[in-house]
């Protein structure tokens, strides 16, 4: 199967995909567009909430090396379709979850969904077109996730779920929507007879040996570090943004709203600055350039309080990690060494290191905010990652 030769399929597939990551992000922001409201009804600390606001990246900690390897050996169709039925049964769970216990653990399962869906889908890409051709989709999937992260922020929480009634509600019907599209997608894969482009990874070499192939290589580990930033911001932000500006005087809903221009931002750069570099075949200064204004959007944050600078700072840090967004996930392919074939594997260990950083970007703004009853230590560690990330940038050898 390939664009060339039928292209209304492929891209047909892709769309499809693309609403797999849709639906898992609409899910995973869910949350955090509710946190006020459910840190006053469940009773949790800053320290609580932030470990709950980091959950999802917390699983691919542990699990995202494995679950890499894992889509490599069953392909796409299938591991889209099980990560499809985690994250629905997550929000069922969540809907119902009595204390904080609850949540964890059932966002902890939304978790495991989340890691098939993040290597899923460049496998996917990497199985539908050939090396030269994947910017595009790449940049369609990653909108289609940007869209569900908004959708949470700026429906979900001020619109969906008052008019469903509250956030249980809200968690309830996003499961069985998503276990619907479930079967959806399962259709799809049997009758695109995706299935017969499922990987056979496994048959070329050893699980071990593709394990030490991407744990030496010393390009990728420089990608590490730039996931680990990433992350750090994105998750840092999306998770306690809203609440950030609530604290600042804003309304529940101005604050998902406003929250949106992060999400709005992103997409931007990740439509954008990928390209560029491609075009001027300058991607290590672009990733140089986008992990500065990451950084330096996160101090505008910082010091804008409810201004047009904070404003400014908002659009800045998602216009950054925007740009690194692709690039993180179109680099390991590109190595020596790597290739298509390893790419689940490869992708799978920047996150299963980098979402250290996705964890800690929302754990620490929670519990710096309990240890200084300030948000402004946890922000400061976010904007600091981002001069590790333009080291790492500059360190990079050619990757175009």
């Amino acid at each position: 199967m390939s664009a060339r030769s039928a292209p209304w399929r492929v891209y047909g597939l892709l769309v499809a995909g693309t609403l797999v990551y849709t639906s898992l992000m609409f899910s995973w922001f869910s949350l955090p567009a509710y946190l006020p409201t459910i840190i006053a009804d469940v009773g949790l600390s800053g320290t609580q909430a932030g470990l709950l606001a980091g959950a999802v990246p917390l699983t691919y900690i542990p699990l995202a090396l494995f679950s890499g390897l894992a889509v490599d050996r069953i392909g796409p169709g299938r591991s889209l379709f099980v990560a499809l039925v985690c994250i629905g049964v997550a929000q069922l769970a969540r809907s119902v979850a009595p204390g904080f216990l609850g949540l964890l653990a059932t966002t902890l399962t939304l978790g495991v969904g989340a890691t098939l869906v993040t290597f899923g889908l460049p496998k996917l890409v990497s199985v539908l077109f050939p090396p030269e051709s994947t910017g595009l989709p790449s940049s369609v999937y990653l909108v289609g996730a940007s869209a569900g992260t908004a959708a949470a922020f700026s429906l979900g929480r001020p619109l969906i779920g008052p008019a469903l009634g509250g956030w249980r509600n809200l968690f309830f019907w996003t499961g069985v929507v998503i276990l619907c599209y479930a079967v959806v997608w399962l259709l799809v894969v049997v009758f695109s007879r995706l299935g017969s482009q499922e990987s056979t990874a496994g048959e070329e070499m050893p699980m071990v040996d593709d394990l030490k192939t991407v744990l030496v290589h010393p390009q990728l580990r420089l990608v590490v570090v730039l996931g680990i930033t990433y992350l750090l911001i994105i998750h840092g932000l999306q998770g306690w943004l809203p609440t950030i500006l609530e604290s600042r005087g804003l309304s529940a809903g101005r604050a998902g709203q406003t929250t949106t221009l992060l999400v709005g931002a992103n997409v931007v750069g990740v439509l954008t600055i990928p390209g560029l570099a491609d075009r001027f075949d300058a991607r290590r200064g672009a990733i140089v350039a986008a992990s500065a204004v990451a950084g330096f959007g996160v101090v505008g944050i910082i010091g804008g309080g409810a201004t047009a600078l904070a404003v400014a700072g908002i659009v800045g840090a998602g216009l950054g990690v925007g740009g690194l967004s692709p690039m993180v996930r179109a680099i390991p392919p590109a190595l020596e060494g790597i290739g298509p074939r390893l790419t689940g594997t490869a992708v799978g260990l920047v996150f299963a290191v980098g979402e250290i950083g996705g964890f800690a970007g929302p754990f620490l703004i929670g519990f710096l905010r309990d240890s200084t009853g300030s948000f402004v230590p946890g922000l400061a560690v976010l904007a600091i990652s981002g001069l590790a990330a333009v080291l790492a940038g500059a360190r990079l050898e050619r990757v175009s």
